[in-house]
């Protein structure tokens, strides 16, 4: 099988934007990509149904693309079942998908019947035929976004042998196991280990909230490159920090002015892709759930309790003022 050409320069420690459900739509990546430049966009995941005649809903298949704004898209797939999955891939390629990436880690149920995402970890052998399958029909890359275990972290060492087999372009490590869910702390110790044992590029993602904290776990685990989450929701600035483009911390007045223009924007965008009032303002309080700024914790109570769009947009303006 011909090389594949990765979803990042590389010349360049990639920066990525992790797949988060409920946040990571296509309004807040089209933001990321203009404003905030991560060097690898991810979908939310793509839930793969059950049948043949339900496997990935028209929608999805209308946003799949290979790059949004010139920064390469991963199509992120959830699901079970090696035909459904393949299926699934050969229909996303042809909707334009060029990296796609399976989902190992997601620690919530989201299906009624079969394994997915973390869960599949309980059934390992499973994954001995998922694998090859989906590397078979996949022509771009292939990577798996996937959990150090089901709950034994050491279980991410048995995996290594079939990742390698699979022929996986790059693995995402969340170094925590599916039953802690986000609960401790992500353990980069492990990270390291897994980059040692293997030749497969890794990715660290798992708490990395600071410039500091990012660069210390490329220099202390050797991880090819950086997913950021909830860390890059709450401070898109994230990205240019960790590159030195501008002010590692910044001060109150400039993050209050930062974060008014960031809400503002995404509001905006919310308003175009969501439809109603409350639908918006349901949606973009999600992001809230990342932000935790000591400093703007009672600005952040006024944003919550909005009821309206003009409300919501006197309280963003209002931010520290």
């Amino acid at each position: 099988m011909p090389i594949q050409k990765l979803p990042w320069s590389i010349d360049k420690t990639p920066l990525m934007l992790a797949p988060m459900q409920g946040l990571t739509n296509r309004a807040l990546r089209a933001l990321f990509a203009e404003q905030y430049a991560p060097d690898t966009l991810f979908t939310e995941f793509i839930r793969v149904g059950p049948t043949e005649r339900k496997q990935i809903k028209k929608g999805d298949l209308n946003a799949i693309c290979a790059q949004e704004n010139g920064i390469p898209l991963v199509v992120q797939l959830i699901g079970h079942g090696r035909e459904t999955l393949v299926s699934a891939a050969q229909a996303a390629q042809q909707a334009g998908a060029v990296h796609l990436n399976l989902n190992l880690g997601c620690p919530y149920g989201r299906m009624t019947s079969g394994l997915t995402g973390g869960k599949m970890l309980q059934r390992p052998e499973l994954l001995n035929e998922i694998l090859p399958a989906l590397r078979a029909v996949i022509a771009g890359t292939f990577s798996v976004k996937v959990r150090a275990g089901y709950d034994r972290p050491e279980q991410i060492f048995d995996l290594l042998p079939l990742f390698e087999r699979s022929a996986l372009d790059f693995l995402v490590l969340h170094p925590r196991t599916v039953v802690q869910q986000y609960s401790g702390a992500a353990d980069h110790r492990l990270t390291a280990e897994v980059v040692r044992r293997t030749s497969i590029p890794v990715i660290a993602n798992g708490d990395i909230r600071t410039a500091a904290s990012g660069r210390r776990i490329l220099a202390e685990s050797g991880a090819t490159g950086l997913m950021l989450g909830r860390g890059a929701i709450a401070d898109p600035w994230l990205f240019a920090r960790l590159r030195r483009e501008t002010a590692e911390i910044a001060s109150t007045q400039e993050r209050a002015d930062q974060l008014r223009g960031y809400l503002r924007q995404l509001f905006e965008r919310y308003q175009q892709l969501y439809c109603g009032e409350k639908q918006v303002l349901d949606r973009i309080k999600n992001v809230f759930l990342c932000l935790d700024d000591g400093e703007f914790v009672e600005d952040f109570k006024r944003l919550k309790r909005c009821r309206t769009s003009s409300e919501f947009l006197h309280q963003v303006d209002a931010l520290r003022r």
